[in-house]
């Protein structure tokens, strides 16, 4: 929230880079999803800053605040509160709100009641996906237990509030590469619930569903969000995305042979039309089996630049028409979960 619009824009734009941001003006009210941390540049003296800490520190949202009257603040508001002069260097800002995102996550969720909001669980699974994203684009390691946080609060979050609750709140992210991931995590989590998969399996395909994309960090963003259909020349391109993901998980720790298998595979077809590798039949596992199925079900239905989102019954129909190349038993298995997914009003 800033009343410089000129600073705000370059702040926004590098941490971006780490998650999604929205710029507010000081007379503006905070989205309806809660943020992982909030910065404040706006004059202390008209109580915004101090009104707004207050509120989110009850939320236990990390507050940095930049102003000249630090008194107009107080300390009380937040578990994770940090204020410093409003000339302070930008990088030492863009440090500051690094480390309050660290700390942010580590925080409990806030609780109305006994009811964890399905909006800071997002926010929390977004923010772990973001840094899976931008640790491969910078070479960096994957942080495997950021990865483990992030597949504990989808599970938490499905199953508490629902696919459809889940889908709601994601839809309004910014960021398609990270909301995918998030749909697919999502999709994965209610379908490794419906089939009363043990707690292991269902952590494994969730874990799965948020990491098979991540060699899209390596992929141009010109290929990634282009609005019409891709040349033989970026298709190819675009099909390198799941060997590159295997590849990164594969120069470090904390992910075992199966989850790179996932990775690597996650486009195979029954048929053997798929890529990398062309496998075929027996050769494909279920895991990889159910998050095909979650991950074709999510492309279809979300928004992209080249089209508007499916009906979920409507994807489901296509879906069905794929028989080969999808494992059917699975895919029938998957329409309870399309049938939570969509509207009231809907027929499936």
């Amino acid at each position: 929230m800033s009343d410089r619009p000129e600073r705000a824009k370059l702040l926004a734009r590098a941490i971006t880079t780490i998650m999604p941001c929205r710029c507010l003006t000081g007379d503006q009210p905070l989205p309806d999803i809660l943020p992982v941390v909030a910065v404040f540049d706006v004059d202390a003296r008209e109580g915004a800053a101090a009104a707004w800490t207050a509120r989110l520190g009850i939320m236990r949202v990390p507050c940095l605040v930049l102003t000249d009257v630090p008194a107009d603040i107080g300390t009380r508001a937040s578990p994770a509160l940090r204020i410093v002069p409003a000339d302070t260097p930008r990088p030492t800002i863009l440090s500051l709100v690094f480390s309050l995102i660290d700390a942010g996550l580590k925080l409990p969720a806030y609780c109305d009641g006994e009811t964890v909001t399905v909006q800071g669980k997002a926010q929390r699974a977004c923010a772990a996906v973001a840094d899976m994203f931008h640790a491969a684009q910078s070479d960096r390691p994957i942080s495997a237990e950021e990865v483990d946080a992030g597949t504990d609060v989808v599970l938490e979050a499905v199953s508490e509030a629902g696919i459809r609750a889940w889908l709601d709140t994601i839809g309004r992210y910014d960021e398609q590469l990270y909301q995918h991931s998030l749909s697919v995590a999502g999709f994965a989590a209610a379908f490794a619930f419906d089939l009363k998969l043990p707690r292991a399996d269902r952590k494994r395909l969730a874990k799965a569903a948020l990491l098979h994309d991540v060699g899209k960090a390596r992929i141009p963003r010109s290929i990634l969000n282009k609005p019409g259909s891709l040349t033989p020349a970026e298709m190819a391109i675009m099909r390198t995305h799941a060997a590159i993901g295997a590849d990164l998980l594969a120069r470090q720790d904390g992910f075992d042979p199966g989850m790179l298998f996932v990775v690597r595979h996650h486009h195979e077809m029954l048929d053997g039309s798929g890529y990398p590798s062309g496998l075929s039949g027996d050769a494909i596992p279920d895991l990889v089996r159910l998050l095909t199925i979650c991950d074709v079900h999510s492309a279809l239905t979300e928004r992209r630049a080249y089209r508007e989102p499916l009906p979920h019954a409507e994807a489901h129909a296509i879906m069905l028409g794929m028989a080969g190349r999808l494992d059917m038993a699975l895919l029938r298995a998957f329409l309870p979960i399309v049938r939570q997914s969509t509207p009231d009003d809907a027929v499936v």
